[in-house]
C-alpha cells in the first residue's frame, strides 16, 4: 500500500525541484525527506529518483505516481471539505494569497467582517503577485488566492482551481493635477512623458507597454515599480504619468483620471484547490470579499477627466 504523506513528498518534489526546497517547504530535513522518498520506492517496487550530479530528478514511472497523487490528495481535499460543511463551523486557519492593490483596497474591509462574524476563523495573508500565489495554491502553501486577468492577457491555470469572479477593475490613464501633462486627454498626448510602468515580463508592466505602442509610441519609461501606490505617489507629485486599475486609487491621491477608448478592465477573481470550494472557511471569506467589492461599486464612475479625490470604483461581478 502506497503511503500517502509520502505521496505528497514525491509530488512536492516534482513542483519545488529539489530536496532542500520541499524540506523548507515543509519543516523536515533533507536527509528525512530522502529517507521517505526511499521508502516510497519501495513500496512501488520500482525507482523513482535518479541522481544528477548533486541533485535528483524523477523518473518516468515517478511522473506517473504524480498524476495519481493529485488525483488522491484532491480527493482527500474533498473529503475534508465535505466533513467541516457538515459541521457547519466557520473556524480553523484560512491562508490567503494576495496582491498589493487588493490588499489595500478590499481585504482590511474583509478582515473586518470576517472578525465580526466568525471570531474563530483565523485568516492568515500572505502578499504576493497573483501568477506566483498559483504556485504556492497548488504546492498548498496558501488556501486561497487572488488573481488578475489583464486584456488579451489570458493566464493558463490548473484544471484543478476553483475560480470564482469578484469585479472587473477599469484600467485608467492617470496624469498629474498640474504640471506639463494635466492637460492631457488621450494616451496619445502623452508620447514624450516620463512615465511610470510595472516591471517588464509581468502581465500588468506587458499590457501597458503594449497599449502605449498601440497608441504609436515607444514610452520614456523612468521608473519600473511593482508597488502600485509608488506609481500613484510619482502621478500626484508630478514626476510621471501611468496606467492603473481604479483599486490602485483607494488612497484619495489627487491627480486627473482620464478614460481608454473601449474601457478596458482586468477581471479578479479568487481561486482555490479543486474540492475546497465548498470548505466554510473558503465560503465565509469570498462571501465577505464580495460583500466589500459591492459596496465599493456604489458611486462609481467620475466624468471624464475630472481631478478626484479617489472615488471610482471597480464593477462588481455579483
Amino acid at each position: 500500500m502506497l503511503d500517502v504523506h509520502r505521496l505528497r513528498l514525491l509530488r512536492e518534489l516534482d513542483r519545488r525541484g529539489t530536496l532542500a526546497a520541499v524540506a523548507a517547504a515543509l519543516g523536515y530535513s533533507p536527509s528525512a525527506v530522502s529517507q521517505q522518498l526511499s521508502q516510497l520506492e519501495v513500496e512501488a517496487g520500482t525507482t523513482l529518483l535518479e541522481r544528477v550530479g548533486r541533485g535528483v530528478v524523477l523518473t518516468p514511472a515517478a511522473r506517473v505516481l504524480v498524476q495519481h497523487a493529485d488525483l488522491v490528495l484532491a480527493q482527500l481535499e474533498q473529503a475534508e471539505t465535505d466533513l467541516a460543511a457538515m459541521a457547519g463551523e466557520v473556524t480553523g486557519v484560512l491562508r490567503v494569497a494576495s496582491f498589493q492593490t487588493v490588499l489595500f483596497a478590499l481585504v482590511p474591509r474583509t478582515l473586518t467582517l470576517l472578525t465580526e462574524r466568525f471570531p474563530a476563523l483565523r485568516v492568515v495573508i500572505d502578499h504576493r503577485e497573483a501568477a506566483p500565489a498559483f504556485s504556492a495554491l497548488a504546492a498548498h502553501d496558501v488556501d486561497l488566492v487572488l488573481g488578475e486577468e489583464y486584456p488579451d492577457r489570458p493566464n493558463p491555470r490548473p484544471a484543478e482551481v476553483d475560480e470564482e469572479d469578484l469585479l472587473h477593475d477599469r484600467l485608467r490613464l492617470l496624469v498629474p493635477a498640474t504640471g506639463p501633462w494635466a492637460g492631457a486627454s488621450r494616451i496619445e498626448d502623452l508620447s514624450t512623458a516620463p512615465w511610470v510602468l510595472e516591471p517588464q515580463g509581468t502581465d500588468p508592466g506587458d499590457w501597458a507597454l503594449a497599449r502605449c505602442r498601440r497608441a504609436g509610441f515607444e514610452p520614456d519609461v523612468r521608473i519600473r515599480t511593482p508597488d502600485a501606490l509608488l506609481h500613484v505617489h510619482l502621478v500626484e507629485t508630478g514626476h510621471a504619468v501611468a496606467l492603473l486599475p481604479e483599486l490602485a486609487l483607494a488612497g484619495r491621491p489627487r491627480l486627473r483620471v482620464v478614460d481608454l477608448p473601449e474601457d478596458p478592465t482586468r477581471r479578479l477573481f479568487t481561486g482555490v484547490r479543486r474540492g475546497a470550494g465548498g470548505r466554510p472557511a473558503v465560503q465565509a471569506f469570498r462571501a465577505a470579499l464580495r460583500e466589500v467589492a459591492a459596496d465599493r461599486a456604489v458611486g462609481r464612475s467620475p466624468r471624464r477627466g475630472r481631478i478626484t479625490g479617489g472615488g471610482q470604483h471597480p464593477t462588481p461581478l455579483l
